[in-house]
């Protein structure tokens, strides 16, 4: 039996082999957990789908692998492993040859790849190129066939990699061009007692997506206080019946039905820029950010506004459960329109969190504290939040943003 690597997500036709959880020789149980792979999105676990020896790793920890091709071979203790990567119930034109499999950096453009200037690229690279604005013939390939491969890309825009050297033409020599200042950051001193840590796949795609959205989104950040009394009433009241369920009840739930709500009645929060005019999402798709060890996830959960609050109380603690022991898929952090973050869960009172690319915006949550408050005449005591929200100023002005601060506002201070 081979171990397969499987889609992971639209767009996602490579990842990375981190770790390998068992050795050659190993009996594994059917089920067992294999092996960690990364795209540029998630972690996930690949398990085994039958009991029996790892006879063999055809793609080790540190090497990319795309999908379709054979990452193990599952078998009887002793049993000769034949040299192919082709699975016997793999179609032949998805299954790759051995050294293609164990190629680190190959990302070749399958069927569904896109050509650039004449460049066959996978759907990964075409999305780098088409975000940064790149010309793909003046990026090196050091793909198989000289394919241009994502480990190109960034090599490229880290200026690690040079240009290919210019075809022979007329010999003319043109005005030279007014200097331009030059892009890339300066050059980090590094001294003997330094120590490099290597980017993992997530971190360097965190770093070139926030990136990316500070350069085409206009931030603009506005902030809120939140009175919390009645959710805290509600929530006490009710925590002990939702723990029957198996469903803890935190305040994230509430202020997700709150957005949610707010989405529906400002549709203009809940929608993408285009050159071709602003797309107003009819899905309300939001993602929560959850802290994992190595870097941030935004699982989304999909039509937020159908849910009840046990429905989102429940699907938060599974999609966070599941975000930091690495069992979620690609396609479950894909799709959102709209992001919140709690990073009030830190201590953290007041944050400017930056986009998730390409929606709207993105609601930050300080922490939930009693502070003293003037409420008519009188000196109260009340659970109190700071909520900001980071918005593309291209697409919504700040009274309108505003006004949709204060329709969460409203929720979360009169819930029943």
């Amino acid at each position: 039996m081979n171990v397969i690597m499987p889609e992971m997500g639209e767009g996602v036709d490579e990842g990375t082999v981190i770790n390998w959880l068992v050795s050659e020789g190993d009996y594994v149980q059917e089920d067992a957990a294999l092996l960690e792979v990364e795209t540029d999105k998630v972690t996930v676990e690949i398990n085994a789908e039958v009991a029996g020896t790892l006879l063999k790793i055809m793609v080790p920890a540190g090497q990319t692998a795309t999908a379709g091709s054979v990452l193990a071979v599952i078998g009887e203790a002793g049993e000769q492993v034949e040299e192919t990567t082709a699975a016997d119930d793999t179609p032949a034109e998805s299954a790759p040859a051995p050294q293609e499999a164990a190629q680190s950096d190959a990302i070749d453009a399958p069927a569904g790849g896109r050509t650039f200037d004449g460049v066959r690229v996978s759907p990964v690279v075409a999305r780098m190129v088409r975000e940064h604005d790149l010309d793909v013939t003046q990026i090196t390939g050091t793909g198989r066939d000289g394919r241009v491969t994502k480990r190109d890309v960034i090599a490229y825009m880290e200026g690690g990699q040079s240009a290919p050297a210019p075809q022979t033409k007329p010999e003319t020599k043109p005005s030279p061009a007014p200097a331009k200042p030059s892009t890339q950051p300066p050059a980090v001193p590094i001294t003997g007692d330094d120590e490099i840590q290597p980017l993992s796949g997530m971190r360097r795609a965190i770093a070139e997506h926030m990136v990316m959205s500070k350069r085409v989104s206009p931030h603009v950040t506005t902030v809120f206080e939140f009175d919390y009394s009645a959710v805290a009433a509600h929530r006490a009241a009710h925590k002990a019946r939702y723990a029957q369920d198996g469903v803890k009840l935190t305040y994230m739930p509430y202020l997700v039905s709150a957005v949610a709500g707010a989405l529906k009645a400002h549709p203009m929060a809940n929608a993408s820029w285009t050159d071709d005019g602003i797309v107003l999402k009819k899905a309300v798709n939001i993602g929560v950010a959850v802290a994992v060890p190595h870097g941030l996830l935004v699982p989304v959960i999909r039509d937020a506004d159908t849910m009840n609050l046990l429905g989102l109380a429940r699907a938060i603690n599974d999609l966070a459960d599941r975000a930091r022991t690495n069992k979620l898929r690609p396609d479950e952090v894909q799709g959102g329109t709209f992001s919140i973050t709690n990073h009030g869960a830190s201590g953290s009172l007041i944050g400017t969190p930056i986009i998730n690319q390409p929606q709207v915006g993105i609601v930050g949550i300080g922490v939930i504290e009693k502070r003293v408050k003037v409420i008519g005449d009188a000196i109260a005591i009340r659970p109190c939040a700071y909520a900001s929200f980071s918005f593309d100023h291209r697409i919504l002005d700040g009274a309108t943003a505003d006004a949709f601060m204060m329709d969460v506002k409203h929720q979360i201070e009169n819930w029943a």
